[in-house]
């Protein structure tokens, strides 16, 4: 039995190894990973056989012993297919990859504003997952699992959401129902956990294997890599950086909290803000610009509340690289747009409230992109457990 789970795990490091080089040949697979060169030969002859993976000649057209062309390994794209799923406050993006990672289709559908059942939401989550996979014309059933990306407190190992602004109801075994309504495996995750994911996978992030994302939207998230991997805390509600606390008895979060730094810098907090400043708008961006547009031309009541937010922001900011002391700090999300959050005297305030030793403070950098870029981080978080599936249960037949 113990020979069965060493192989099933050596397969599976084979296999993510593959996937993270492209393609390799079976010696460097063995210098790599430190498995033998025979234990390699042997289990990549397995991956072949049960369509994983495939051969290809070498870019560099060398031959081997006795003439034969040398080839690379590679995932097999078609052996598997998963979708990435990100809802947020206005809609659902969703995306569509093959098992090596290709995209293959994308959709994005409205989404009515406030909380839903999570029964509704489920719904509204199946029906767009199967025009999904209509767009490349195939159905959910052929779809080997779908990661979930959603804001709040999430238990990703339960597959519980314990609380969410996109719920009316807390602590929903909400990956139970959903993967019961579509028939297919579901994994769900903080949605900032996911932008983590697709940073370490598709973004600034790769090859980094200790970098924090924070993400400005809706509200204000935080996900955590760490060695290589996403850090959740025992809860599963570790990394909640839109509700540290910044200001003792402050200003009403949504999360029912005061104090919460996303109370002061989030879309719903400047909203607010501006609203109270301005009179109200229809238009959230617009709202918003009229109130950064305000403090640039000398309002104060409107400069007063942009120089608030820039000031809890660098606060919080300072207070990641004093517990963490990271390499880089990526900000991430559509409220990238607006640059009250990332101005040059938001960034210095940051490091002055910094531990001050002789080196380098952290890189801060910005990565602009929607929400379509979170959905593929979802569907890299599901990859990672078909892979799984896939090591442990041999032919894509079986997954």
């Amino acid at each position: 039995m113990a020979f069965g789970h060493q192989r099933e795990d050596s397969r599976l490091i084979l296999l993510r190894e593959i996937s993270q080089e492209g393609r390799i040949p079976r010696i460097d697979l063995a210098e790599r990973t430190g498995i033998s060169r025979a234990t390699v030969t042997t289990i990549t002859a397995d991956l072949l056989r049960d369509g994983l993976i495939e051969e290809i000649p070498r870019e560099d057209g060398a031959a081997g012993t006795r003439g034969r062309p040398r080839v690379d390994l590679k995932i097999a794209g078609a052996a598997h297919l998963v979708a990435g799923v990100k809802v947020s406050g206005s809609r659902i993006s969703l995306v569509l990859m093959d098992f090596e990672g290709s995209q293959l289709a994308e959709h994005e559908v409205p989404l009515g504003a406030g909380r839903h059942s999570p029964e509704a939401l489920a719904g509204y989550i199946s029906d767009a997952v199967a025009a999904l996979a209509a767009k490349i014309g195939t159905e959910t059933a052929q779809i080997s699992g779908v990661g979930v990306g959603l804001a709040g407190t999430i238990d990703a190992g339960a597959g519980a959401v314990h609380w969410s602004p996109s719920l009316n109801a807390r602590n929903v075994d909400f990956a139970a129902m959903l993967t019961e309504r579509m028939g297919v495996p579901t994994y769900l995750d903080n949605d900032a956990n996911l932008v983590a994911m697709a940073e370490k996978t598709f973004g600034l992030g790769r090859g980094r294997s200790d970098f924090i994302v924070v993400t400005i939207e809706a509200g204000v998230g935080m996900g955590i890599i760490l060695g290589g991997e996403i850090y959740r805390g025992t809860r599963g509600c570790g990394a909640e950086f839109g509700h540290t606390k910044v200001q003792l008895e402050g200003a009403l979060c949504r999360c029912g909290q005061r104090g919460c730094l996303e109370a002061y810098v989030a879309e719903y907090a400047l909203l607010r803000e501006a609203d109270t400043a301005l009179g109200p708008d229809t238009s959230l961006s617009g709202q918003i610009a009229r109130l950064l547009g305000a403090a640039e031309a000398g309002d104060p009541t409107a400069a007063s509340i942009v120089s608030r937010a820039g000031r809890m922001f660098a606060m919080g900011l300072a207070n990641i690289v004093n517990i963490f002391d990271p390499e880089l700090i990526i900000l991430a999300g559509e409220q990238m747009q607006f640059d009250y959050l990332y101005a040059d005297e938001v960034i210095a305030e940051m490091r002055k409230s910094i531990v001050q030793v002789d080196a380098a403070p952290p890189e801060v950098v910005i990565h602009k992109w929607g929400n379509l870029m979170w959905a593929r981080g979802a569907a890299a978080y599901a990859l990672e457990f078909v892979q799984e599936r896939a090591a442990r249960e041999g032919r894509v037949d079986a997954a």
